[in-house]
């Protein structure tokens, strides 16, 4: 791979040297600036002292990729050529199903250790420097790597010691322990760290969402905050207990917080250098005809003979049967170029469009969940339902309404019948239209919007929580509050807008201009109240009437959204007086 702008650190025995001069005056070279937290950019941060790695590392500290970011913005423009130094726009993209990965760990630990405040950029910055995002992304549909990632075996030899802690289980080792999977975890971590970040109830360390997820959880133990920086020190030096490491990590993880786009699979840049001596190791993948990395010393070959006395010359090598040997023509004319082996297409290449599997009307109230799903089928040109591909469902727009989990974004893979089926919409506060697109992961085919309306919550039923009868003696206060409860088809109904108005009579709904009343804040008299809601309970306590001089019965009528309606009975009457008893009679 072309070298990044000239930036790419040399790797030699002098690499730890070499390392820390080269990010030191890649630093110098930036203008420091101010990340979305208001933080001094990471990658010019200072590590903070008291930052140290714990016991042990998530990769064994294996060897790691080298490469420095480009210089130029993560965001180049389309229409602009590769980048001096034949950096080009891939270089700031990151594989369709590997960004995927990244985005739903985080979105899975922003639920469950909320605390941590884990970015999805800092697997990115980790993904790209333990196995540069996945070999540049060559994986399946699943998310597992098409051949596995594995780092040389740490057999003391220049690496740490781990003797085979698995059986060879992941790693193929019976011997020594070696790094596997696109995040590099050595078995002995994954046996406690591993997670199924993809749902299909296996925790394997060469697939992308499983290693993502626990990539976030070994960084988010300990009860760390990875918005502090001495926090997040600890957790990237515990992954890999190096302070050229933790440099390097940091400038990715600004690199990309400033942005970066999606490329698809497998089209990803392969970088070239790496912490170690040598560049022959796994995890650089071996490439036919692919020049050795600058910066790297190759393996050596066979030592050639020791020189002898030169043949005679005109007088060739005679063959054992006699005679004189007449060279073959080569099979191939020189110059012409190997034909590179056919590399089959994946599900996801067959895909032509998407279609809708049937979804049905999508309709809820506010705040509850969706009683339908929306369901979508990957097709080829020819109409064939494509099974084992990704589809990425998205909510877009303005709106609060997510998936169940509170997440905005959803991957599925397609089932024997191509038909992938999201999970359950949960609808938030804000009414009207929510948008979800659905777009194969990997694949640049066009999307399929579908349309969710959410409705304001509402009510079919409103009833008296007591039956007391509320009378007042004119000019006095009730003294019992009118307090209601709503239900919608039986159940409780809980955030229901609602009206309270004092009426003229049950066939005039018009406000009365005497009679019972309301105070408003000022103590002034309204006999309209808007703006109600019930409680979760789905109470509504309207608050204390008051009577003027005018007697009677009156009516106050409670309106709810969705068209529930209740009528309550208002009496003023002046105190009964007794008679006084007779006088008795004089007697005679």
């Amino acid at each position: 791979m072309a070298a990044q702008f000239g930036r790419r650190l040399r790797k030699g025995a002098a690499t730890t040297a070499v390392a820390a001069v080269a990010v030191a005056a890649l630093s110098a070279s930036q203008a420091p600036g101010v990340n979305d937290h208001g933080r001094q950019a990471a990658a010019d941060a200072t590590p903070s002292p008291e930052a140290s790695a714990s016991d042990g590392s998530a990769t064994g500290n294996s060897p790691y990729y080298t490469d420095l970011p480009p210089l130029k913005s993560p965001n180049p423009s389309p229409s602009t050529g590769p980048a001096p130094g034949g950096a080009g726009a891939t270089e700031a993209g990151i594989p369709a199903t590997v960004l995927d990965a990244y985005k739903k760990a985080e979105a899975t630990l922003r639920e469950a250790k909320p605390g941590c405040n884990l970015p999805w950029q800092l697997l990115a910055a980790i993904g790209r420097v333990e196995s540069g995002q996945a070999r540049g992304g060559r994986v399946d549909a699943d998310g597992t790597t098409i051949k596995k990632i594995l780092g040389p075996q740490l057999d003391g030899n220049g690496f740490a010691l781990i003797k085979d802690t698995d059986d060879g289980a992941y790693d193929g080792n019976s011997s020594y322990d070696q790094a596997v999977g696109p995040m590099q975890f050595i078995p002995s971590t994954w046996a406690w760290a591993g997670r199924d970040g993809n749902g299909d109830g296996k925790k394997d360390p060469n697939n992308i969402y499983d290693a993502a997820l626990a990539a976030g959880h070994y960084l988010c133990r300990n009860n760390w905050d990875l918005s502090q920086q001495s926090e997040l020190d600890r957790a990237i030096l515990s992954y890999n207990n190096s302070r050229d490491y933790l440099n390097l990590v940091m400038r990715w993880l600004d690199y990309y917080r400033k942005g970066t786009h999606e490329v698809p699979d497998g089209a990803g840049t392969l970088p070239g250098n790496r912490s170690d001596d040598g560049s022959g190791a796994s995890p650089t993948p071996t490439v036919p005809g692919a020049t050795t990395p600058a910066g790297s010393t190759p393996r050596p070959g066979p030592k050639p003979d020791k020189p002898g006395k030169p043949d005679k010359p005109g007088k060739p090598d005679k063959p054992a049967g006699g005679g004189t040997t007449t060279p073959k023509p080569p099979t191939t004319p020189p110059g012409t170029p190997s034909t590179p082996p056919t590399t089959p297409p994946t599900p996801t290449d067959t895909v032509d469009h998407l279609e809708d599997a049937g979804t049905a009307k999508l309709t809820a109230m506010a705040g509850d969940a969706f009683g339908r799903r929306i369901s979508t089928r990957a097709e080829t040109e020819a109409g064939k339902a494509v099974a084992k591909v990704r589809v990425r469902f998205t909510i877009v727009g303005d709106t609060d309404t997510t998936f169940t989990g509170g997440e905005d974004v959803a991957t599925v893979s397609t089932n024997s019948s191509g038909v992938a089926v999201a999970p359950a919409l949960q609808a938030g506060e804000k009414t009207g239209t929510v948008t979800v697109r659905a777009t194969v992961v990997g694949r640049a085919v066009p999307g399929l919007d579908y349309k969710a309306t959410v409705t304001e919550r509402a009510a079919d039923a409103l009833a008296r929580t007591g039956d007391a009868a509320l009378t007042c003696a004119p000019g006095g206060t009730f003294a019992n509050q009118v307090e209601v409860k709503a239900t919608y088809k039986g159940a409780v109904a809980d955030g229901v807008a609602a009206t309270a108005t004092l009426i003229k009579s049950a066939d005039d709904p018009a406000v009365t201009d005497k009679g019972p009343y309301f105070k408003d804040a000022d103590g002034k008299t309204v006999r309209t109240l808007t703006g109600l809601k019930t409680d979760a309970k789905g109470l509504l306590k309207l608050p204390k009437l008051y009577a003027d001089d005018t007697t009677g019965t009156f009516l106050l009528r409670v309106t709810t959204t969705g068209g529930a309606t209740l009528t309550v009975e208002l009496t003023v009457a002046a105190a009964e007086t007794s008679s006084p008893a007779p006088s008795a009679s004089p007697s005679a």
